[in-house]
């Protein structure tokens, strides 16, 4: 697995060796990037369930001013520290469960990357404590990787775009109009 695109395009990621971390596809991944590709420079972006720092690493390679990657298991922050340190990239890490991580957030982010495990039943209540904490800015932008199965409440947000890639869906939400 590589960075696709931008600044660090090239740059192998190191191996996941732990089964329980499921990185996004690299057909997913280009094809997320591809849609903010010109939304990206300059944004302030959080990567919840970062798992292997794919997503965030990506979008700093795109022009991203700041990543802030949080996951919960040790493993995930370890592989992400340790892609960000091979590519020479200092930013923030948070080992951290996601919901308390938001529940104490004082900051807002312009793109926020919601990639749980599959089945997890998370992305409602992540959802709604990111419209209760005001964690995304006016015009940014929440994405959700998820199975088309998964069914969840986005309705503090507007679906904007929701894309299909096999059994992988993206959806795209922003605040309402």
């Amino acid at each position: 697995m590589r960075v696709d695109s931008g600044k660090f395009k090239g740059h192998k990621f190191i191996e996941n060796k732990y089964a329980h971390i499921r990185p996004t596809t690299d057909k997913v991944r280009q094809a997320l990037f591809v849609k903010l590709q010109f939304f990206l420079p300059g944004k302030r972006v959080l990567d919840l369930f970062c798992g292997t720092g794919a997503l965030g690493i990506e979008a700093l390679s795109r022009g991203a001013e700041s990543v802030t990657l949080v996951d919960k298991d040790f493993r995930s922050v370890s592989l992400t520290k340790a892609n960000l340190k091979n590519m020479g990239i200092e930013q923030k890490v948070v080992k951290c469960d996601a919901l308390v991580f938001l529940n104490k957030c004082a900051e807002q982010y312009d793109l926020i990357l919601i990639d749980p495990p599959y089945r997890s039943g998370l992305y409602s209540s992540v959802l709604q404590k990111i419209y209760e904490k005001n964690i995304l800015s006016q015009d940014g932008i929440i994405v959700c990787e998820h199975l088309g199965e998964e069914k969840f409440d986005d309705s503090p947000f507007d679906v904007v775009d929701k894309k299909r890639y096999g059994d992988t869906y993206l959806t795209f939400l922003t605040y309402k109009q």
